[in-house]
Parts: C-alpha cells; structure tokens; sequence
C-alpha cells in the first residue's frame, strides 16, 4: 500500500498500458520501446498483458526517439543515451528515496512518541504528503543544477572546439583513502558514513576551486579530471594539504596522468585513465606520482618540484616511468 501510493504519486498517473500499448501510441516497433526502457534501467513484465506504463512513459518514448528522428543524436547511440540517463538518475533516486525515507520516519516517530497508534494507513498518508511537498523542490534543484553543469561544460567544450568531441587532452587524477579496508573493519555505519561524506565534500571543493571535475566517486576514491597540467599539479598538492590538515581523513595517494582520453558519457576512457590508477595504487602514503608526459608538461613550472623515481613494474605495465611531485 505504501509503495502504491509513492508510485502514484511519483508517476503522476494510472499504470494501464501493456508493453505493446505503449509502443503503439509512442509511435516505434515494440522491440525499439524495449530496448530502450531496459537501457534506462527498468525491467520488463513477463507477462505481456500486463499493465505497466502511463502516459507519461509514452511520452518520454517519445522525446527520445525524437532525438535520433530530429538527427540530434546518431541512431547507434540512442541507447547509449537512454542507458546513460538511466544511470545517472538511478543513482540520483537512491538518495532522494533515502531522503524521503527518513523524513517519513521522522514523521511517524514523532506520532508514536506522543502514544498514537501509528497503521500502515498513516505511514501510507505521510508518504503521499512527504512526496507531495518534497518533489516540486527537488526537480526543480535538480533541473537548476543540470542547467549549470551544461553552461559550465559548454564553456569548456568551445574552448576545445579544434579537438574531436569524443576525444580530449587532459590529465586524468585519482585520489584514494590509505587504509580504508582495514579501517571499515574498524568503524561502525555511522562513523563510515561521516568519513565518506567528509572525503567527498572535501575532494569536490578542492578540485572544483582548482578548475577541475570529477568524474565520480568510487567508495574510497575520487577520479577526476583537468585541462590544464598546472591545474592538476596543483589539485593534487591541494588534496593532500586537506587531508594533512585535519584528522577527520587518513592519509591520501593521488596519481596524476596526461594525454589523450575518451570521454563517454561523463566518463573516461583510455591508457591515460590507467596508468593514473597505477600510479594512485603505486604511491605512497601522503604523496603524488605523476607519469612522463604531465612531468615534461610541468617542466618549466617553478612552483613545483619533479624528482624521477625508479621504473614501476604494475599491472599491465612492465616499465612504468613515475615521478614524485611536490611544491618547490
């Protein structure tokens, strides 16, 4: 009952339509329709007479066919895309599910505090209340947010408008939690939680000052990105700076590399993306590895400071050049 009334109130309509329904009155084969809806992630009814989508989902069939009907995208990646937004938002909709879940909760303590006698009927109320008030705000945040990161990727985009879109110059940095296995085995939910929130919120502010992105938070890790060798040398130095400062985080490694990169969907892709990774693994506690092309890069940089270490022998490498990076 819970669930029923989240989801009508989320879907802002009846399910009615069978799979077949819903692609006749979207306009595409039924195999397309498919395709498509288990790209964003959705699953699929065994049976085929089953009521499964709204008008709603008609339409957004329909906005994204139109993209490769309109040729704003090519017809290849139509399911890249809808796989892409599919991702991206399932992990959106884990943390506002989470948010709105605590805030039911809260709601419902609050009666049984006052010795009310809480049924499934109320916490069912609470929830249509809770999603009512909470979702206007929050797609309309999400929509502000989306706006801003595409005005500030645009501004990078034309700046390398000479470079194929799908393939860039930029160093690629990972940055990681020294002893973070052993330390989870150590800490309880809450405190995990309290180390995770205070690594993302500080990688974020600290690569984001420094003109880069992140590309995405992997547990113990932060993989980032920057266009400009004298960014990301700086970033780097900047990471550990934080982590040296306070003992809310254990040490860092971050691995610094420069060259042509694939970027997918928001992600990377390449040689590039892993020899940084071996570098991060390959660093020592609290310091920066950078490989050969960043440190010719950053050669005539007098802020910084380039010693040549012995060759690295790692996975998918027998001969890894490293150098250590730290300020002059």
């Amino acid at each position: 009952m819970i669930q029923a009334e989240i989801e009508r109130n989320l879907l802002g309509g009846e399910i009615k339509y069978t799979r077949q329904q819903v692609a006749e009155l979207s306009g595409i084969p039924l195999e397309r329709a498919q395709r498509l809806w288990i790209a964003m992630g959705f699953a699929v009814d065994s049976d085929p007479d089953a009521p499964m989508f709204t008008d709603a989902d008609v339409a957004a069939l329909g906005s994204i066919t139109s993209l490769v009907d309109r040729g704003i995208i090519d017809p290849d990646l139509e399911v890249s895309v809808a796989r892409a937004l599919g991702q991206s938002f399932s992990r959106l909709a884990e943390w506002q599910l989470g948010l709105l879940n605590s805030h039911i909760l809260e709601r419902v303590e609050r009666e049984r505090t006052g010795h009310k006698e809480v049924s499934v009927l109320a916490v069912a109320a609470q929830a249509a209340l809770v999603a009512e008030q909470m979702l206007p705000t929050l797609q309309e945040l999400q929509s502000y947010v989306w706006r801003r990161h595409l005005a500030s990727n645009a501004a990078r985009f034309l700046d390398n408008r000479g470079e194929e879109s799908e393939t860039r110059t930029l160093v690629i940095g990972f940055a990681d939690m020294v002893g973070y296995t052993s330390l989870t085995r150590r800490i309880d939910v809450t405190e995990l939680t309290r180390l995770l929130e205070y690594f993302e919120s500080t990688v974020t502010n600290v690569i984001s000052q420094g003109r880069g992105w992140v590309i995405k938070n992997v547990g113990d890790e932060v993989m980032f990105a920057v266009e400009n060798p004298a960014d990301a040398a700086r970033i780097a130095l900047a990471l550990q700076d934080a982590a040296h400062s306070t003992e809310e985080l254990p040490d860092l490694r971050v691995g610094l590399a420069m060259g042509t990169v694939l970027v997918r969907f928001g992600d990377a892709y390449g040689s590039v993306v892993n020899v940084a990774a071996r570098l991060t693994s390959s660093a020592r506690p609290g310091t920066v590895l950078v490989d050969t092309d960043l440190a010719d890069a950053l050669a005539d940089d007098t802020e910084v400071q380039l010693r040549s270490l012995r060759t690295l022998r790692v996975r998918g490498y027998n001969r890894l050049k490293a150098h250590a990076l730290r300020r002059a």
